[in-house]
């Protein structure tokens, strides 16, 4: 059982393809999937999306987005999350955390948005999907201030230590096309160390590729493609369980029990394709 743990199949890249990838994903074997938002005018799109296609979503501000919202957006959110709070399918208030490495954000912003989604999360009593971008220490701050219950820090890259205090709080570390370069030392260091609890996998879809679907700037302008799809997740996973001395079958049980203890609610979603083959919603 394969579960892509943080997914953007909403994303325009995929409109002209979407079922094509969604089918290219089940030949593969995975036919799980969790939709994070990114903002709050994506939130009835993703909530749809993961009906039709039987899969998961969560709803939450991407820090990337925090510039074009406001506390509107928190409102909207607040009141999303109590509509759907019977809908099996939330699983997770995400994605958001905080970004420091992208130049010219604005910091405190980001921190605002944060802190007020992660008292969202708490009293909806959802875990949260964190992303992770040379922020951890100041993300494990506002877990300090806000307990949370647990989630996954999506695309992790941090320290040994760093990595601790997630699991600690509850948290697995997630996986995805960052690990397959053989150049990335240490984040196939800490893959190959962290605890058999630590580990989930994901895409990242369409972004973040693996080694073998990445392309320079230059190749990218001459039109070669870097999309990646949840069909390359086998392939990922393959990647970390020569890193952790796994057989693929042991890597698909281990990393799908973590998932499913990250986001508990994973264990009660109704999944998949019926929605999908008869094109309705929810």
């Amino acid at each position: 059982m394969w579960i892509d743990t943080h997914c953007h199949l909403d994303a325009p890249e995929f409109a002209p393809d979407l079922g094509a990838v969604v089918q290219r994903a089940r030949a593969a074997g995975v036919s799980r999937w969790v939709l994070p938002a990114v903002q709050a005018d994506d939130f009835a799109k993703v909530h749809e999306l993961g009906h039709r296609l039987g899969a998961a979503y969560a709803l939450g501000i991407h820090p990337l987005y925090v510039d074009r919202a406001d506390d509107a957006d928190l409102d909207r959110l607040q009141a999303a999350l109590h509509a759907r709070r019977d809908d099996p399918r939330l699983v997770a208030v995400g994605e958001i955390g905080l970004d420091h490495f992208v130049p010219g954000l604005d910091r405190a912003l980001q921190q605002r948005f944060y802190l007020a989604q992660l008292k969202l999360a708490r009293d909806a009593g959802l875990p949260v999907i964190l992303h992770v971008r040379r922020s951890a220490d100041a993300l494990l701050h506002g877990l300090r201030r806000i307990a949370v219950s647990g989630g996954i820090a999506h695309a992790f890259n941090g320290s040994r230590v760093q990595a601790q205090q997630f699991l600690e709080r509850g948290f697995r570390l997630g996986f995805g096309g960052a690990v397959t370069f053989e150049r990335a030392l240490q984040i196939r260091a800490l893959a190959a160390g962290l605890p058999d609890s630590a580990p989930v996998l994901e895409t990242d879809a369409p972004d973040m590729p693996p080694q073998w679907l990445y392309r320079t700037a230059a190749e990218r302008a001459d039109g070669a493609a870097s999309r990646n799809e949840p069909a390359e997740l086998p392939r990922i996973a393959a990647v970390l369980a020569q890193l952790r001395g796994w057989s693929v079958e042991d890597t698909a049980r281990i990393t799908a029990a973590n998932a499913l203890a990250a986001l508990p609610k994973l264990a009660a979603v109704p999944w998949g394709d019926g929605a999908a083959a008869t094109g309705a919603g929810a």
